[in-house]
């Protein structure tokens, strides 16, 4: 049964590929469109950076300049403090609000931005394990138990005193692994006590998340990881909230570094330097040290995790000609990385998605339009393909074929159809202790297993500590076999003696 047609479209991509760009075109193209005979008057944008949430700093989170926005309507954009915190779930959620606001406005909503997993989230429902983002028909799919299981029952009973204590007065905030590591491990531990399956998924230095599944605990009654697996039995045949038009802007990688190397130098000359400084300042007002230099500060949060901060945090606390190269030369660096693994989110998450999703009905069409030549090729490779598809979209006929746009969108579009229930993404990502690499209990080396264990087995220190302790493993070998050979030979002259 096909749902109802109640249109969204989505624009994902690296940074530095005009995701803005177009969608300030689509949405201008689509509102000098009036005197069609079409439902959808007007077109706004509804931001999808999880950075550009964030007031002000405008540089380093690479906002479209206002003027540049010709008078199109951005939303959730420029509106929590620096400060604050904003997740997935808060983000799913006033999203489908203003969705739900637009559509009965018969305005058609534009989502853009470089977090691909969070618009991966709006289009899925029941995929996220806490339930603040589901409407409240999907909310119910969930079945939250009267009572605490029994088996959950008999692990709260197993905690030791201080464990359960911490069960029954969980932190307001997570503790940062850096400045409190006795605190981020014992959350970890409680967690691997209730739900070990869950908290193989995450590290203990990831607070955040391991704390987040101890609330879940208390709140649902229920192990996150069941939750999953009821999830599992339901997102096989689950649809997508909308008809999802999507669209994923590429540039040939080669070409993209290049191109991103610039948009750093250019966010230097905009006032980068200055911005740091300035968040700086906001995370030493906000935090409860007085010490706001590098090795004080936790880069997981919010708007702290703008590449760029860390980067030339490290050379406001040390400042000289050496430290800057060092400084800008990270931000490049970690900067084409980023690109990278927002490459890698679409081909290995969003678009299987959308293969099984588009298994019986097309309901989210998907389509790589060629970033790779800007200037005059950007008419002719990505803004007249995108209204075209857009319009057919819009209108209900026959679209494109997305593997013919371009050579691009043949090989970046082959992806092969993968297991989307979240106890794949569980299973595949379990994480193991490395016992030859921990020299702490308390303060393990955890890897997830497959490509990361595999690399970290094969580095120098991993290696070098490998052989000590078969070293070591030996020598101990070598000293209980001399005493056992002693204890021997004293046996038998014992016994020569005893016979003569």
């Amino acid at each position: 049964m096909s749902i109802p047609f109640r249109p969204i479209i989505t624009i994902c991509g690296t940074t530095g590929v005009g995701k803005s760009k177009l969608a300030i075109e689509l949405a201008l193209h689509h509102m000098n469109q009036t005197s069609r005979n079409n439902r959808w008057k007007r077109a706004k944008i509804i931001n999808a950076d999880s950075m550009q949430v964030y007031k002000g700093l405008d540089v380093i989170t690479n906002k479209v300049p206002e003027a540049e926005r010709q008078g199109v309507p951005h939303l959730l954009m420029d509106f929590k403090k620096p400060g604050e915190q904003y997740v997935v779930g808060e983000w799913v959620k006033d999203t489908l609000r203003l969705i739900d606001e637009m559509h009965a406005n018969d305005e058609l909503p534009i989502i853009v931005g470089g977090t691909a997993y969070w618009i991966q989230h709006l289009i899925f429902p029941n995929r996220l394990i806490s339930k603040d983002s589901s409407t409240p028909s999907e909310s119910a799919t969930v079945q939250v138990p009267p009572e605490w299981s029994a088996s959950l029952l008999s692990s709260i009973a197993s905690l030791p005193p201080e464990l359960l204590s911490l069960l029954e007065n969980l932190p307001a905030e997570a503790p940062s692994a850096k400045t409190d590591p006795d605190g981020a491990f014992r959350l970890h531990t409680l967690l691997s006590i209730l739900d070990p399956v869950m908290s193989q998924r995450w590290h203990w230095k990831d607070t955040r998340k391991v704390l987040r599944n101890l609330e879940i605990i208390k709140e649902s009654k229920t192990r996150p990881s069941e939750i999953l697996h009821q999830q599992s039995s339901e997102a096989s045949n689950a649809k997508p909230r909308f008809h999802t038009l999507c669209f994923w802007l590429y540039s040939d990688p080669e070409v993209l570094g290049e191109r991103l190397d610039r948009r750093v130098d250019d966010m230097i000359s905009q006032g980068l330097v200055d911005e740091v400084k300035s968040l700086r300042q906001i995370a030493a007002d906000t935090s409860y040290s007085d010490d706001s230099t590098t090795s004080n500060m936790d880069f997981t949060l919010g708007i702290y995790q703008s590449i760029g901060y860390r980067e030339f945090c490290a050379y406001l606390d040390a400042p000289s000609d050496a430290s800057y190269k060092e400084a800008l030369y990270r931000m490049k660096v970690s900067t084409r990385q980023y690109a990278r693994r927002q490459i890698m989110w679409i081909r290995n998450k969003l678009i299987p998605a959308t293969i099984v999703a588009n298994a019986e009905e097309t309901l989210v069409p998907f389509y790589l339009l060629d970033a790779t030549e800007l200037g005059d090729s950007w008419f002719k490779n990505v803004l007249s393909p995108a209204i075209e598809i857009e319009e057919a979209f819009l209108g209900r006929k026959e679209m494109l074929d997305p593997m013919t746009l371009s050579e691009h969108a043949a090989k970046m579009l082959a992806v092969e159809a993968k297991d989307i229930k979240p106890t794949a993404a569980l299973q595949a990502r379990k994480r193991r202790i490395c016992h030859v690499c921990t020299m702490q209990e308390d303060r393990p080396v955890m890897l997830e297993e497959g490509s990361e264990w595999d690399i970290h087995q094969k580095t120098r220190s991993h290696r070098r500590l490998a052989a000590k302790l078969v070293q070591k493993d030996y020598s101990q070998y070598q000293k209980q076999d001399r005493r056992r050979k002693v204890s021997t030979s004293d046996g038998e002259g014992e016994e020569a003696h005893l016979v003569t």
